[in-house]
C-alpha cells in the first residue's frame, strides 16, 4: 500500500503547486512582473529603433548622382579633343566711336541766309560752298574804299609835284627849307593813307568771300540749324550745320594700366591692329590701327585710354558708338587649344579630365592664357588627347565613362552646350533605372517577408496531432 500513498502525495503536490492553499494567489503577481518586463522590452526595443534607424536609411540609401557613389556603372561625359590652333592674343575694352574730327560751321559775317546750298545727311568735300549770304552790303563798301583809295592817289600826285617845285625854288632861295620838309612829310602822310585805303579795300573783297561759306573739311553734314531768310551773325553759338568727318573714324577705348607695358612694348615693333565689335560681342563691324596712346594714366579708374583709327568706308562706325575692342598684340603658332568648360580648378591648381580607354584620368595643367571660350594649355596635356567637358563633378581618377562627343574646340557655336545638356539627359535616366532595379529588389524583399499560408497549415496539423 506504500506505493499508492506515494502517487498520492505527487498527485497532492502537483494541485498544491496549481491551486495554492489558504486562499493566496500568486498568480495575479506574477502576471504584473511579467507586464513591467514587457513594458521594459519595447521601450529598450523603441530606443534602439530610434537610435539605429537614421544609420541604416544613410547606409541603405544610394549616393547622389556623384562618381565616387556610382560604382554600378560608367559615367556619362562629354568629350572634346585638344587641337593646335594659330591662336591670336589680344586685350579687350569697352571702347566709344567719335568722329576723327568735327566742325560746327558757322557764318564769319552778319548778314541774311540768302542760299542753301546743302542736303542734310550729304558727303561734302573741303572747300564746297554750303550757303551764301547777301553780298550787297560788302560790295557797297568796297566800291566806297575803292574811292577814297583815288582821291587820296590823287592828293599824293600833287603832293609830289609841290615837293619837286619847293627843291628847286629852294636852292635859288625863294622858300625856305622848313616849308620844302612839311611839304615831304604832307607826301607821307599821303602814301600811308593810301596804304590804309588798300588795306579796307581787301578787308571788303574778303567780306565778300565770307559771303560763300563753304566746307573748311570733307565728311557728312548734319541737320540744318538755320533755314534760309535768317539774319546770321558772326558771334551765333549754334552756327548754321555741323560736319562730322566719318572716313576715318576714330575709337576711344580704355585698359588696364597693368597692360600698358606689354601694348608698349609690341607697339616698339610693329602696329598693331585693333578690332571693333558689336554691343554683344558676336559681329566684327571693322578693323583698324592703334594710333596713339593717352599722355596720363586715369587715377580714379587705374585704366589708360587709346586712339585707334578705322577707314570706315562701310559707315559700319557711327559717332558716340559703344563698341568692343580687341587690341591684337600677337598669334601664339600652334598653341594647343581646350574648351574653357575642360579646365577645373582645385587647391593644387588647374586641371583637367582625360578619357583613355574608357576610364577618367586627373590630370594637373598649366593654363597660358584663357581667350573668348577657349584656354591656351602651356603643358600637361598633348594634342589629340580628349578632355572632359562636362560631367567633371562626378568624376575622380579611375571612374568608368560613358562618352558623348562635344564640338570642336574653339567653336564657338553653342553646340558644346547642347552635348552638355545631351549627356546630362542620359544621367537621369541611368538612375532612374537603377531606382527601378532598386525599387524591384525591395518588392522581392517584401515578398520574402510575407508569411506561407501552406507552412502555417502545416503547423496546425502538427498540433492536432
Amino acid at each position: 500500500m506504500a506505493i499508492p500513498d506515494a502517487g498520492h502525495e505527487k498527485i497532492s503536490q502537483v494541485s498544491t503547486e496549481l491551486h495554492p492553499l489558504g486562499g493566496e494567489s500568486s498568480q495575479p503577481k506574477k502576471k504584473g512582473w511579467v507586464w513591467v518586463v514587457i513594458l521594459l522590452l519595447l521601450a529598450a526595443g523603441g530606443y534602439y529603433y530610434y537610435k539605429t534607424r537614421p544609420s541604416a536609411e544613410s547606409k541603405a540609401a544610394p549616393a547622389p548622382g556623384g562618381g565616387r557613389a556610382l560604382a554600378a556603372g560608367p559615367v556619362s561625359v562629354a568629350v572634346s579633343s585638344a587641337m593646335r590652333e594659330d591662336v591670336p592674343y589680344y586685350l579687350s575694352g569697352l571702347g566709344s566711336v567719335t568722329a576723327y574730327n568735327t566742325v560746327t560751321v558757322k557764318s564769319r559775317v552778319d548778314g541774311q541766309l540768302e542760299k542753301v546750298l546743302f542736303t542734310e545727311g550729304q558727303f561734302v568735300k573741303e572747300g564746297d560752298t554750303l550757303a551764301e549770304l547777301d553780298p550787297r552790303p560788302f560790295q557797297v563798301a568796297l566800291e566806297q574804299m575803292e574811292g577814297q583809295l583815288a582821291r587820296d592817289q590823287a592828293q599824293l600826285k600833287d603832293a609830289r609835284l609841290d615837293d619837286a617845285r619847293y627843291d628847286e625854288l629852294q636852292k635859288e632861295g625863294v622858300v625856305a627849307m622848313q616849308q620844302v620838309d612839311t611839304q615831304k612829310a604832307l607826301v607821307g602822310q599821303l602814301e600811308g593813307a593810301i596804304r590804309a585805303d588798300q588795306a579796307q579795300i581787301d578787308n571788303q573783297k574778303l567780306q565778300l568771300i565770307y559771303c560763300h561759306i563753304t566746307a573748311p573739311l570733307g565728311g557728312r553734314v548734319g541737320l540744318r540749324l538755320v533755314d534760309q531768310g535768317n539774319i546770321v551773325h558772326a558771334a551765333d553759338v549754334n552756327g548754321l550745320v555741323v560736319i562730322t568727318q566719318v572716313q576715318p573714324i576714330a575709337v576711344l577705348f580704355t585698359l588696364p594700366e597693368d597692360s600698358l607695358p606689354d601694348v608698349i612694348k609690341h607697339m616698339k615693333d610693329e602696329q598693331l591692329a585693333v578690332q571693333a565689335f558689336s554691343r554683344d560681342d558676336q559681329t566684327k563691324l571693322a578693323t583698324g590701327k592703334l594710333l596713339t596712346i593717352n599722355n596720363q594714366i586715369d587715377p580714379t579708374t587705374g585704366t589708360v585710354q587709346f586712339k585707334a583709327v578705322f577707314e570706315n568706308q562701310d559707315l559700319s562706325l557711327w559717332p558716340n558708338q559703344f563698341v568692343n575692342i580687341r587690341l591684337m598684340l600677337d598669334v601664339r603658332k600652334n598653341a594647343i587649344v581646350v574648351p574653357l568648360a575642360a579646365v577645373q580648378r582645385g587647391t593644387q591648381g588647374s586641371y583637367v579630365y582625360t578619357v583613355k580607354n574608357g576610364h577618367a584620368n586627373f590630370q594637373p595643367v598649366k593654363v597660358d592664357l584663357t581667350q573668348g571660350n577657349i584656354s591656351l594649355i602651356a603643358s600637361g596635356i598633348t594634342a589629340g588627347e580628349q578632355v572632359v567637358v562636362d560631367g567633371q563633378d562626378r568624376l575622380q581618377a579611375g571612374s568608368a565613362v560613358e562618352v558623348h562627343s562635344a564640338a570642336p574646340t574653339g567653336s564657338g557655336d553653342g553646340s558644346a552646350s547642347g552635348s552638355s545638356q545631351a549627356a546630362g539627359a542620359d544621367g537621369p535616366k541611368r538612375g532612374r533605372k537603377s531606382g527601378g532595379d532598386a525599387d524591384s529588389q525591395g518588392e522581392s524583399g517584401k515578398d520574402s517577408g510575407k508569411r506561407d499560408p501552406s507552412k502555417f497549415k502545416r503547423l496546425d496539423k502538427d498540433k492536432q496531432s
